[in-house]
């Protein structure tokens, strides 16, 4: 599917206001999964102990994908030499609506992720906000 190219800055403008929404919805999930874990095993001890279980903990890695989308545009939106093109940016937009929209090869990230648009509201309207910023 060819994505529509906006202009230059309006390209890296966009990324960046897409980046603030998924990075809101970045925390937004971690945090419901923090509570839907810890409603199972138990508080979690410390901000470190939540960081371990983020690292390595099986129920945690289904975010993966999101995290790495992040510091893709975090990498890409820095890029100096050489320098990001608009291309590289309408890419992103495209990698972001691929891996926050349904397909047909619903695998265990988007089932996992729907889940979590489906119990917490504030997932919810973040998902529905980036949705919108995609259309």
């Amino acid at each position: 599917m060819e994505l529509p190219q906006p202009a230059p800055s309006e390209a890296r403008q966009q990324l960046k206001e897409l980046r603030e929404i998924v990075l809101t919805l970045h925390k937004a999930l971690l945090d419901s999964e923090r509570t839907a874990y810890e409603l199972i095993h138990g508080p979690v001890a410390s901000p470190s102990a939540f960081l371990q279980l983020l690292i390595g903990d099986p129920w945690f890695s289904w975010l993966q994908p999101v995290t790495t989308l992040i510091v893709q545009i975090d990498e890409t939106l820095a890029a100096k030499k050489p320098p990001a093109t608009d291309h590289d940016f309408v890419q992103l937009m495209g990698d972001t609506r691929a891996l926050l929209t349904p397909s047909r090869n619903e695998g265990d990230f988007w089932k996992r992720y729907n889940t979590a648009v489906q119990r917490d509201p504030a997932v919810a309207v973040l998902h529905d906000q980036v949705q919108q910023r995609l259309a």
